[in-house]
């Protein structure tokens, strides 16, 4: 509901995408444009995105989706996520109980974007629900293989999956999905692997380590990019000279169940 929600909100007004999409280190300039992270910028430019305190992208991000007059995916986008995130989100929620799957949902969608975060440049922006989707589905394929409770095919949920992060990576961001899927997995570890006596205790510490390496590899990113930052200062940078960041956002769909 909080997926379609603002998605509402963007309908109403198309800001709400680049207020809460997921961007590392960028410029915001003329015409609300997007530019390349600039040593001296020119008035009118002032800097964006994670690296400048917004951490809240890397949550909010999992949250917005491609607007329907965007190619390619349009309307598409949340159709497919909503369907995916129905299929896996009930059974999952089954199976683990609604905070356990509520904490692997955000902790996914975390893990997407920290892997964004390093892996696609810092002007890119990077939106949508299949990062933490993808969580769901690594998430599921490791419960279905302890539990022996398999309705949806785990083992070809999760080959469709990896199919979709390799064939549409060329317009979806394939950094998000594959960060999603591997924290995913971590976490449906922590949970079937904990021991019966102690279980709530040892599977919340579980997670409370993996949101510890998420952030520490976030402020670890961040330090290197001020740092960069910084050796560019002698370098002398005229307006003209900024790279706009132009096509669409580095967007993904979770994977489809019809395997396409």
């Amino acid at each position: 509901m909080l997926n379609f929600a603002v998605y509402a909100a963007e309908l109403l007004k198309h800001s709400v995408v680049d207020q809460l999409g997921m961007l590392s280190d960028a410029m915001r300039g003329p015409n609300n444009a997007l530019y390349e992270a600039m040593a001296s910028p020119p008035p009118g430019y002032h800097p964006i995105g994670v690296a400048h305190g917004q951490w809240y992208r890397m949550l909010t991000s999992a949250f917005v989706h491609i607007l329907p007059n965007q190619p390619p995916l349009g309307p598409l986008h949340i159709l497919f996520n909503m369907l995916s995130l129905w299929m896996f989100g009930v059974v999952v929620e089954q199976q683990i109980g609604r905070v356990r799957y509520l904490a692997a949902y955000l902790l996914s969608a975390i893990g997407g974007s920290v892997f964004c975060y390093y892996l696609t440049a810092p002007y890119t922006q990077s939106i949508g629900a299949s990062g933490a989707i993808f969580g769901l589905i690594g998430l599921y394929f490791i419960l279905s293989r302890k539990l022996h409770f398999d309705p949806l095919g785990g083992q070809r949920q999760l080959v469709i999956a990896v199919l979709w992060l390799v064939l549409a990576s060329r317009f979806t961001s394939w950094q998000g999905h594959l960060g999603g899927l591997v924290t995913g997995v971590v976490i449906g570890l922590v949970y079937v692997y904990a021991p019966r006596t102690r279980q709530a205790f040892v599977q919340t510490a579980g997670l409370v380590a993996i949101l510890a390496v998420l952030i520490g590899a976030t402020v670890l990113r961040t330090s290197a990019l001020h740092s960069s930052a910084e050796g560019a200062k002698g370098m002398v940078t005229h307006g003209r000279g900024v790279d706009l960041a132009g096509g669409p956002p580095a967007e993904g769909l979770a994977g489809l169940t019809s395997g396409h």
